[in-house]
């Protein structure tokens, strides 16, 4: 499984958005959604 794969599983189980994960992160939603679409990590 891919890292981008691994952030949208463990998201999804969670239950939840992508805006709250970044909430929590310290990242915008958009940040979290280009991780789980595979562009930069960093």
């Amino acid at each position: 499984m891919t890292m981008n794969e691994n952030i949208k599983t463990l998201r999804l189980q969670k239950r939840l958005s992508q805006e709250a994960l970044g909430e929590l992160l310290g990242v915008s939603a958009q940040a979290v959604s280009k991780w789980e679409r595979g562009g930069s990590l960093s």
